[in-house]
């Protein structure tokens, strides 16, 4: 009892740390989840608290659940419009870019720490995969609002390439276990295997998830807890069969994210802190599995390594699979930064010593300090790099909360609630003069602590909060009426989109005559959504620009692959031909 009671103390102390040392990410600038490894560190053997745990098996165990919740949670949140413009590249760079990436690294690993080609190859292929933790975590927690195309490409690709990483591993580890030394057509079949099963289990998963929540009856604490242990049933059979049980999770997590299922916002606050909890746990353990006195023989080479993967293997891969796609080279460069190294390695770093390899331990700590040194270099820099690269766009407006009505109600509703400030032009405005959608009915507002049944004379007040009962697809309108986001100045609209905002059915010769330049007549007749359309692949997002007799023409807004709007940047130039994406 006195273990069981030491045992509950300690992981109570270190996960309360853990929570309250989180509100220093932003002030120091240090990636959130970095923090909770530092404190499994600080914690573990050669630490202050000096923890002794040393059972690969069950960090090992901790883990794999861990990372199934998240992905199951990341999954949850992609939405399935991204696959438009971020399918076919995300899933170019989980599977042909991990072998570049691996294949790189795991050459310069071998001449490094003068070890056996394979050897090499098998580090190479732990941190071959970026990290749905880190990733999911890093663009979220630092509020980063990325194109559509890239921000589609790097969650789909986090999400989905930990399969093929996993895959690369377990078969050199049963390779370098046999003695074997070189590959074989078993090696394709296997990876088929795995893909085919995992896509397979995780979509059949996903559509029975979805059924099985809207038809029974539960306690509405209840639904996520059987959403949980559904993709968690998901992500053992598969594995079980020999499939890729990551995949699988993912998969349906994305499914059940995008089909209209019951009480959807409410379970979708519960898996936001289970992965949150999830990440917490899985850092904290495996900080405490570490030594990092021992890291100090290897800090070296192991640091070159990290740079390397960095600086040149990741790059080279981005660089290969992104060729047939559409992308600005400023894209191209940011997706290259972010190739974000989590816990996956240190967890697929555990297959060597869990089989008792030869070199595991060293590949455990080199794989140990390439992820430090990622989280550190180019987690820190993530909001840096997007500024840079220009992939930033200025946020949508969103209700401070959403809940949905549909386990009371028959019907897809949802309460929103707003606060108004400043900058919202509807204060002191009556009801009866907004425009608001047919369906959206303002409930209630509050006051202060009093509470106004609000009717067509009600006048808004500073600070109000609106109770608003609407349709998901009266969001967009509802919150540029009661919401304002808060905007870098950098990304303000006019800074941005330029001074004009002109309708995309505008034809282009009009807007030549217009602002004083010249259209060809084989062109004048086409609208600014067709002509720029082309110019952008036929997939343009918001934020794609280019330049075009002599003026910046940037994307406003659309409606699936359709342009709406274009901002217009008056130049001096005149005459120059389209330039591609800026």
């Amino acid at each position: 009892m006195d273990y069981i009671n030491t045992l509950f103390l300690v992981g109570a102390m270190l996960l309360c740390a853990s929570i309250l040392a989180s509100s220093l990410s932003s002030r120091l600038g240090i990636p959130l989840l970095l923090i909770f490894l530092i404190i499994g560190m600080l914690a573990g053997v050669d630490g202050v608290g000096g923890i002794a745990f040393d059972n690969t098996s069950t960090a090992f165990m901790i883990g794999s659940l861990a990372l199934a919740i998240i992905l199951l949670d990341g999954g949850m949140r992609t939405r399935v419009e991204n696959f438009r413009v971020g399918l076919w590249p995300a899933m170019s760079l989980a599977s042909l870019g991990v072998i570049i990436s691996a294949g790189l690294t795991g050459m310069l690993t071998a001449w490094l720490l003068d070890i056996h080609w394979l050897q090499g190859l098998l580090l190479g292929a732990i941190v071959g995969s970026t990290d749905a933790a880190a990733v999911f975590s890093l663009l979220q927690g630092k509020g980063l609002n990325l194109k559509q195309r890239v921000g589609a490409t790097l969650e789909i690709e986090s999400g989905s390439n930990d399969p093929m990483a996993i895959f690369l591993t377990i078969t050199l580890v049963e390779m370098l276990s046999s003695g074997q030394q070189s590959f074989s057509w078993n090696f394709l079949l296997l990876l088929l295997q795995q893909f085919g099963i995992g896509g397979l289990c995780g979509m059949a998963g996903g559509i029975l998830l979805a059924w099985l929540v809207n038809r029974v009856h539960l306690a509405t604490g209840l639904y996520p807890l059987l959403i949980t242990s559904g993709a968690i049933l998901v992500f053992a059979f598969t594995n079980s069969i020999g499939g890729s049980g990551f995949l699988a999770i993912y998969l349906t997590g994305l499914i059940l994210g995008n089909r209209r299922v019951r009480n959807l916002q409410n379970i979708l606050h519960v898996q936001d802190g289970m992965a949150w909890l999830s990440q917490i746990g899985m850092f904290l353990m495996l900080g405490l599995l570490v030594t990092p006195s021992e890291m100090v023989s290897i800090a070296g080479p192991a640091v070159a390594i990290a740079l390397f993967l960095i600086l040149v293997a990741r790059p080279v891969a981005v660089l290969i699979c992104l060729t047939p796609f559409v992308f600005s080279w400023r894209e191209r460069l940011f997706i290259a930064w972010v190739g974000l190294r989590g816990a996956v390695p240190i967890i697929l770093a555990i297959f060597p010593l869990l089989a008792g390899l030869e070199q595991a331990q060293l590949l455990f700590n080199v794989a140990f300090v390439v992820v430090l040194v990622s989280l550190l270099l180019q987690g820190s820099s993530l909001p840096l790099a997007a500024r840079l690269c220009k992939v930033e766009i200025p946020p949508q407006p969103e209700p401070m909360q959403r809940t949905s009505l549909d386990v009371a109600v028959d019907g897809d509703y949802e309460v929103m609630i707003y606060q108004l400030d400043n900058a919202n032009w509807c204060v002191g405005v009556q009801l009866r003069q907004l425009s608001m959608p047919a369906d959206a009915r303002i409930a209630a507002v509050f006051r202060g602590s009093q509470l106004l049944h609000p009717s067509g004379s009600t006048r808004l007040a500073l600070n109000d909060v609106l109770c608003i009962i609407g349709s998901p697809k009266d969001l967009p309108a509802l919150s540029r009426l009661f919401s304002r986001a808060h905007t870098p100045t950098y990304l303000e609209n006019r800074k941005f989109f330029g001074d004009f905002i002109l309708e995309g059915d505008a034809q282009l010769g009009a807007v030549g005559s217009f602002y004083g330049f010249e259209v060809p007549p084989e062109l004048s007749e086409l609208t600014l959504a067709a002509f720029f359309s082309k110019q952008f692949g036929g997939h343009p997002v918001v934020g794609d620009s280019i330049e075009w007799e002599g003026h910046i023409w940037v994307v406003a807004a659309l409606n699936n692959d359709l342009i709406l709007k274009i901002g217009l940047k008056l130049g001096s130039g005149s005459g120059k031909p389209p330039m591609g994406f800026l």
